[in-house]
């Protein structure tokens, strides 16, 4: 059976968008070592995708209801 090479790393960042881009760089910057996890090529994630465009919550659309939470139409 082949051996697989066993890499080490103070972190995993999952997601190479701009969320996981930040956190890996800024894991790096600290001194630490990073891996960075991607599905997809990098100038293909979720963020590059939006071609700009920034979601924004407009309003809050939950209400608690008894012991739980439910969305609202």
């Amino acid at each position: 059976m082949m051996k697989l090479p066993v890499r080490e790393f103070d972190a995993v960042v999952i997601g190479a968008g701009g969320a996981g881009m930040r956190a890996a760089l800024q894991i790096s910057q600290s001194g630490q070592t990073c891996a960075l996890l991607s599905k997809v090529f990098p100038t293909r994630s979720h963020t590059v995708s939006a071609q700009g465009g920034i979601t924004v919550a407009l309003g809050n659309t939950m209400k608690i209801t008894g012991n739980g939470i439910c969305m609202t139409r």
